[in-house]
């Protein structure tokens, strides 16, 4: 596996442009341990769950792991759920431990643990039950030795929302002790809406509340204090759009450099490339409120953090797939299931092709092996070897969302082998062509996707005389939540026998 540097990253230097994180790092909350940055964001229900990156100069980041191997309960994620599972993860450091609590909305609040970073990390810990508990986040008082959690709701599930509930938690971080407090309703707060993902903190005497409201794309960042958990709270708004083109400044966590540099992370919904990641310089005003950006206003470029030089990184894209293992970078789009992807003695990635009752449909599939779709003009790359002999036996490169489409190759009922291109609308049950099938008389295929401006994809392919078009341009979608992915398939109809395997070599996404 090779780390390729996200499209768009900036190289060292004096300054850093923002995004610093240039794809669907959704909801994302940092914390600083030593010298040290970490990470965590929203991973829905795709696994593994719960990325976690790493950084030492708040710029550039590289994935290190996730925190939460399967999703639970695991025959609830035995098929995707793409905007359910992991909302809005909280990392914090106490007792020389990682914590990360998340909200599932239709299960309540969970937490989990480990010494390290890397692991090991507890099993899932369900803290409180309860639909449309979302985006929680814990404090530990060192001052007093009090231990608290905050929890916004989702209207979805719970018919509330735009408000906020305190609570105070067991210390050891397992249960709440009270029932809970309404302290924040931002529907007495005019012109307020969609109050969410709070972030809680303790500074200056006061107990602070940074959240967003106003929604995701028009939104904006706000500040709450008291001096008592429970309120009443003060607020400010703190962060929003102004004249930049950074549209609704987003949910995110302040994290203090050990020099005593503040600085604070946020996201930005950007349609089917999902939320990408900003890095905001922070200071506190006279009144002693934060001051985010530029002003209120967020910043394109800056000074970078007073930190010390760090090479160049980005997580990882590229992948050889040694061993048959695949990088970090992958998620299944479901609790992945023994025997999708078989470990072997070279390089390449081998996908047993799933039989599946659901093959006209990706969105529908458990075994797609996905990853981000990269923020900036791009192409994806993959060679692709079909061994299935199975009549329908298909394999291909997809760009999945709301909408989908796909190229690859597919076995005939007569033992050929085509090269197909297909395409859903978003609200089409199945797939149809896209381009006209044509032969692929080795069973092998490099397959390319362009991706342009605004998300546009071009698909192409070569089976032994050049890179050729296939289809229309298609617009990628992202789903309700989710930007969208990169996807790697293999799969044939339902059926009882094995149905053989593909393998994927030399995958590689590049700038253009």
């Amino acid at each position: 596996m090779t780390t390729h540097r996200e499209p768009g990253g900036q190289p060292g230097g004096a300054t850093y442009r923002n995004p610093v994180l240039n794809a669907d790092w959704s909801d994302p909350d940092v914390v600083r341990v030593g010298d040290d940055f970490y990470l965590t964001a929203s991973s829905f229900g795709r696994v593994p769950g719960l990325p976690l990156l790493h950084s030492r100069n708040l710029v550039d980041w590289t994935l290190v792991g996730h925190a939460l191997d399967r999703l639970e309960p695991e025959e609830t994620f035995a098929a995707p759920r793409h905007d359910c599972g992991v909302w809005a993860p909280s990392i914090r450091h106490h007792d020389d431990r990682f914590w990360i609590f998340w909200g599932d909305p239709d299960q309540g609040v969970f937490q989990v643990n480990a010494p390290g970073i890397r692991g090991p990390w507890t099993r899932p810990h369900l803290v409180k039950a309860g639909r449309g508990l979302i985006d929680p986040c814990p404090l530990w008082d060192d001052e007093t030795g009090e231990a608290y959690l905050v929890h916004a709701w989702a209207k979805s599930r719970s018919g509330v929302k735009n408000r906020l509930t305190g609570h105070r938690m067991h210390p050891d971080g397992t249960s709440l002790l009270d029932e809970g407090k309404l302290i924040v309703d931002a529907d007495r707060m005019p012109g307020w809406f969609t109050l969410e993902g709070p972030k809680l903190y303790r500074h200056d005497g006061w107990f602070w509340i940074l959240a967003p409201a106003g929604g995701v794309e028009t939104g904006w960042q706000g500040a709450f204090r008291s001096r008592d958990f429970f309120g009443p709270y003060e607020e400010r708004i703190v962060l929003e759009q102004k004249d930049t083109d950074v549209n609704g400044p987003h949910q995110g966590g302040w994290v203090r450099t050990a020099a005593g540099e503040d600085w604070f992370l946020h996201f930005q919904q950007r349609g089917a490339y999902g939320r990408v990641v900003h890095l905001q310089p922070m200071r506190w005003d006279e009144e002693g409120w934060p001051v985010l950006g530029d002003e209120g206003a967020p910043v394109t470029e800056h000074r970078r953090p007073a930190l010390p030089a760090q090479a160049p990184a980005a997580p990882a894209a590229d992948d050889d797939f040694p061993g048959g293992r695949f990088g970090r970078q992958w998620q299944w789009t479901a609790n992945p299931q023994d025997g999708w992807a078989t470990q072997h003695s070279g390089d390449g990635l081998r996908l047993t092709c799933v039989r599946t009752a659901d093959a006209h449909d990706l969105r529908r599939l458990p075994n797609v092996l996905t990853q981000r779709l990269p923020g900036l003009p791009s192409a994806a790359e993959v060679e692709l070897r079909l061994d299935s002999e199975e009549p329908g036996a298909r394999a291909g490169l997809a760009v999945l969302g709301d909408a989908f489409s796909w190229i690859g190759l597919q076995r005939g009922a007569d033992g050929t082998v085509h090269l197909v291109h297909r395409f859903a609308e978003g609200v089409a049950e199945r797939e149809r062509d896209a381009g006209h099938p044509r032969p692929a008389p080795d069973g092998r295929a490099r397959l390319r996707i362009e991706i342009g401006a605004g998300a546009r994809c071009r698909f192409l392919a070569d089976t032994g005389d050049g890179f050729r078009p296939s289809g229309p341009v298609f617009a990628a979608t992202p789903w309700r939540w989710v930007g969208a992915l990169l996807g790697l398939f293999a799969l044939a109809p339902d059926g009882r026998s094995p149905a053989g395997a593909a393998t994927f070599t030399r995958f590689r996404i590049t700038a253009l």
